[in-house]
């Protein structure tokens, strides 16, 4: 399971275990199968910028109503998980120094560039599979489809079709997106503005009762969109926040807790709800060590299906870089984290 401990209102999770479990006892032939996992030094995150910083401690007192919660809720979380689980996760992921894993990130991207507008796929199987794919081998978790283009495209072809949990990681408009992209074309995404986020045709998409997420920036322009533009145009029901809390390997904050529309450690998840879902927790804290690759969030299939009321839950994952199981993935890069060269061979 990717979640490793769970307390009051934090969570720990741990994605490559995820996706291990995702992974194993892969069909690689008729005759062999093969256990898989995302490379471990991508998960070699360091607590290097706290070093290397030289700024005054920030004063809580500056810093936003909303983010005392979270760093209040993050250090009980540090004070109650067993020192045991703290030790495992720096002896499993403690491997590389972080200009490194950095290094070793930038190369896996540039590598994974495919142009693969229009493939569509899938594994009906309750196995996981390694594939070819226009010269390429892929690994393809059970029970999923992906559909590569433009998600507004993609999902007008899946009308007829209903999940029962949609996520979505929209590449939101920003400044520091724009000025990647005028640094290295490769390395950057079409970004989309509100109004065209909340154009996804995706009404017909939702089964009866859904629960939707939506990955959101901490700009404050972003969250409002959400809550007033995109919701409503998609006809949800807005419920509430969660916090992807992002750890170093010894469970330090990322970054320091900013104030203001300073750089924080977490991420929002905003939740909202298609007709009746279970009740679910406002302010749940995500910890988890980020993998390094660029943009890749962790896996919320295990964490949010409880909160649906059907037994075997089908996803839609909107803007998806990799594969889940019991998943249809739809956007431009559905295939780009599933590439033969992120994963190494697990016993």
């Amino acid at each position: 399971m990717a979640v490793i401990y769970k307390k009051s209102d934090c969570l720990l999770i741990d994605h490559r275990n995820f996706i291990t479990n995702v992974y194993k006892s892969t069909v690689v032939n008729d005759n062999e199968t093969v256990s898989f996992s995302l490379l471990s030094k991508l998960f070699s995150i360091l607590n290097i910028a706290h070093k290397q910083s030289r700024k005054r401690p920030r004063n809580s007192d500056n810093l936003h109503e909303e983010t005392v919660k979270v760093k209040a809720a993050y250090e009980r979380f540090l004070l109650e998980i067993p020192g045991d689980i703290k030790d495992s996760l720096v002896s499993t992921y403690k491997l590389l120094e972080t200009s490194d894993v950095r290094d070793l990130s930038k190369e896996l991207f540039e590598t994974t560039l495919f142009d693969f507008m229009g493939i569509k796929g899938g594994n009906n199987g309750d196995t996981s599979l390694k594939c070819r794919i226009k010269e390429h081998n892929f690994l393809i978790p059970s029970n999923s489809r992906f559909y590569c283009g433009c998600v507004k495209e993609q999902c007008l072809k899946l009308d007829g079709n209903k999940f029962d949990i949609v996520v979505a990681d929209p590449p939101w408009w920003n400044k520091y997106i724009r000025r990647l992209k005028n640094a290295n074309e490769k390395l950057s995404y079409s970004m989309m503005y509100n109004e065209d986020i909340a154009a996804i045709p995706l009404q017909n998409l939702f089964a009866e009762n859904c629960l939707v997420a939506v990955w959101c920036t901490n700009a404050p322009s972003n969250v409002a969109a959400v809550k007033n533009i995109i919701f409503p145009k998609w006809g949800v029901a807005y419920m509430g926040t969660w916090y992807w809390m992002k750890v170093t390997v010894d469970l330090q904050p990322l970054c320091s807790f900013g104030a203001g529309c300073e750089k924080q450690p977490y991420e929002r998840i905003l939740l909202g709800k298609v007709g009746e879902v279970n009740d679910i927790p406002d302010g749940q804290v995500v910890v988890s060590v980020p993998s390094a690759l660029h943009s890749q969030k962790p896996p919320l299939l295990n964490i949010l299906s409880p909160f649906v009321k059907t037994e075997n839950p089908q996803t839609l994952e909107l803007f998806a870089r990799y594969l889940l199981p019991n998943t249809t993935s739809v956007g431009y890069e559905p295939l780009k984290w599933q590439h033969e060269s992120l994963y190494e061979e697990v016993t």
